[in-house]
C-alpha cells in the first residue's frame, strides 16, 4: 500500500494550483525529450552515414587490393596464386589513376579505371550501377552521372581523356631541348612514337552509384585503354579481390601476402578508407558525449521543479510526517513524481526521434524549399538523402541514460523532503 499511497500524492503534485509550477514541469517534460529525441536523431545519422559509406565502398571498391607499389608486369602469373587463395571469391586486373576528361571546352580532374568487363562483373555487379550499355569497345567510356553533367557529356557523345601517358613524350621532348638548344627539335611525325595522342572515347553509360564520390569523379574504359593512356604496355596498377566477407579480410589478406611472396602485398579496402571510418567513430562518440548535456540540463530541470514544489509543500510534508508517514513513503512522493516526468519525456522523445528519422528526407527537403536552409548537401557528404541506422542498442542505452539521470535527479529534493522535521515544517505559513 506505500506505492499506491505516494504515487497518487505524485500525481496530484503533478497538477498543482499554481501556473508557475505547471509550466517549470511542461519544461523539464520538454526538456527530457529533447534530451532524448535529438541524441537519437545524431547517433542514429552518423551510424547511418558509416554504414551507407561502407555499403558504397564495398559495392564499387574491391575488397582487396593485390600491389607492388608500382607497375605490376607479371600479373598473369600472379592473378592465378591469388585466385586459389581460400576465401577468395574472384580476382581481375585493373589500372586506375588520375586523368582530365574534355567535352566541348569543358576539362574537368578524374579518375580512371581500366577493367576487364568480363573479369570485373564477377567482382562488382555493374549492371546494378550503370545506366546504358557494358559493352565495351576499346573506343569507348563509361562516365560518373554527376561528372558527366558537370562536362555536359550525354550517352552517345565523345569526350577526350588526357592522361600521363599523352604529354610525357612531350614533357621529355621539352626537357632533352632545354638540355641541349642545338639539339634538332622533332617533328609531330617522330613524337607519335612517344606520344599516345588523346582520341575521343564515346560515351556508352553513366555510373550511378548513389555516392558522390564515385560519380563525380570516376571514368570506366577497358583494361587495354587505359594500359595506353599510362604508355603500361602489358603492366597493370594491380589485382583486385573479391573475398566471401568483407568484412573479415584480414586473415585472407595474410593468406595472400604469403602466397605471393615479394611479388607484391595485399591492401584491404578498409586500409584504404582507415581515416574516414576512424573520423566517423570519434565524431560519434564526441557528439553522443556533447549531445547528453541536453539530458544533464533536463535532469537539473527536474531537480529544479522538485526543490519548488517541496518548499510550497512544506506544511503539507509536516502534517504527512505528524500522522505517521514513513520517510520512504515521503521519498516515494516526490521521487515518483520525477520518475513520472523522466518516463514520460523519454517516451516522447523516443516518438519524436523516429518520427524525424522516418521523414528526415522530406523535413530536409522542406526546410530547403522554405528557407533556403542547405542540410546535408551531397556535394560534402555524398549521398543524394540523409542516411540513417537505428540500433536498438544505441536507442535503449540513451532511453534508459536519461531515465536514470531524471531519477537521480529526483531523488536529492525528494530526500530533503524526507529528513524535514514535522515541528518546523509545521510552523511554517
Amino acid at each position: 500500500m506505500q506505492t499506491p499511497f505516494s504515487f497518487f500524492l505524485a500525481l496530484r503534485y503533478l497538477r498543482p494550483k499554481r501556473t508557475f509550477v505547471s509550466v517549470i514541469t511542461i519544461i523539464s517534460l520538454l526538456g527530457v525529450m529533447l534530451g532524448v529525441a535529438v541524441p537519437i536523431i545524431a547517433i542514429s545519422v552518423m551510424t547511418g552515414f558509416n554504414v551507407a559509406l561502407q555499403k558504397a565502398i564495398l559495392g564499387f571498391e574491391p575488397h582487396v587490393r593485390v600491389i607492388n607499389g608500382e607497375v605490376m608486369q607479371n600479373w598473369r602469373e600472379v592473378l592465378p596464386l591469388v585466385e586459389k587463395v581460400p576465401g577468395v571469391v574472384a580476382a581481375a586486373p585493373y589500372v586506375q589513376g588520375p586523368v582530365l576528361v574534355e567535352h566541348d571546352g569543358r576539362i574537368n580532374p578524374a579518375v580512371v579505371r581500366g577493367i576487364d568487363v568480363e573479369q570485373e562483373q564477377k567482382l562488382i555487379d555493374l549492371k546494378k550501377f550503370i545506366k546504358g550499355s557494358l559493352d565495351m569497345p576499346i573506343d569507348s567510356v563509361i562516365i560518373g552521372k554527376e561528372l558527366a553533367a558537370e562536362i555536359g557529356a550525354h550517352i552517345g557523345d565523345e569526350v577526350t581523356i588526357y592522361a600521363p601517358g599523352n604529354i610525357q613524350g612531350v614533357v621529355q621532348e621539352i626537357r632533352r631541348e632545354a638540355d641541349d638548344p642545338k639539339a634538332k627539335p622533332k617533328t609531330l611525325a617522330d613524337l607519335k612514337d612517344d606520344v599516345v595522342i588523346p582520341a575521343p572515347l564515346k560515351v556508352v553509360g553513366l555510373i550511378n552509384s548513389g555516392t558522390n564520390t564515385f560519380d563525380s569523379t570516376f571514368l570506366l574504359v577497358t583494361l587495354e585503354k587505359a594500359q595506353e593512356l599510362y604508355s603500361l604496355k602489358d603492366g597493370v596498377h594491380g589485382i583486385a579481390v573479391k573475398t566471401t566477407d568483407p568484412y573479415y579480410v584480414q586473415p585472407i589478406q595474410a593468406r595472400i601476402d604469403d602466397v605471393i611472396g615479394n611479388d607484391g602485398y595485399a591492401v584491404s579496402w578498409y586500409d584504404d578508407n582507415r581515416e574516414r571510418f576512424e573520423a566517423i567513430r570519434v565524431e560519434k562518440q564526441v557528439m553522443f558525449l556533447l549531445l547528453s548535456v541536453t539530458g544533464l540540463v533536463a535532469a537539473f530541470s527536474i531537480m529544479n521543479t522538485l526543490i519548488i514544489v517541496t518548499v510550497q509543500k512544506t506544511r503539507e510534508i509536516g502534517i504527512m510526517k505528524a500522522l505517521g508517514a514513513k520517510r520512504a513513503q515521503i521519498v516515494w512522493v516526490f521521487l515518483s513524481q520525477g520518475m513520472l516526468v523522466g518516463f514520460l519525456g523519454t517516451l516522447l522523445g523516443l516518438g519524436l526521434g523516429l518520427f524525424l528519422l522516418h521523414f528526415r528526407n522530406n523535413f530536409r527537403d522542406w526546410l530547403n524549399h522554405t528557407f533556403g536552409l542547405s542540410i546535408f548537401p551531397p556535394g560534402i557528404y555524398e549521398f543524394d538523402g540523409i542516411p540513417a541506422a537505428v540500433i536498438p542498442r544505441d536507442v535503449l542505452i540513451i532511453c534508459v541514460g536519461a531515465f536514470l539521470l531524471c531519477t537521480v535527479a529526483a531523488l536529492i529534493p525528494a530526500w530533503l523532503a524526507a529528513r524535514l522535521d514535522p515541528v518546523k515544517a509545521l510552523r511554517v505559513e
